[in-house]
């Protein structure tokens, strides 16, 4: 059981890297520090999109328009980090080999 959250723990804060890689870039992008047209920009853009946009989508769905502000990255991951701390707290006595 330990090697599972091992495993878990690791794709969510993997997931958060991408997702906070993806905030830094869309702010260079927007303070014209970073060229969207240079390929190597584009292609890592791209790859980050496709990787958070699935689960950001929803979110913005429900969040009110606030103009210019996106909260969806930050609602993300209070909620990732939240999961995250649930299934170790109900799973990590088991691991331990606990009750």
């Amino acid at each position: 059981m330990s090697a599972l959250l091992w495993l878990f723990n690791t794709i969510v804060e993997v997931y958060l890297i991408f997702l906070i890689a993806s905030v830094v870039l869309s702010w260079l992008i927007a303070f014209n520090v970073a060229n969207p047209y240079n390929q190597i920009v584009y292609q890592i853009r791209e790859f980050l999109a496709r990787i958070t946009e699935p689960l950001l989508q929803p979110i913005r769905r429900i969040l009110p328009d606030l103009g210019g502000i996106d909260l969806s990255p930050m609602v993300l991951i209070i909620a990732l980090i939240f999961l995250q701390r649930l299934i170790n707290d109900a799973f990590r006595p088991m691991a331990m080999g606990g009750v």
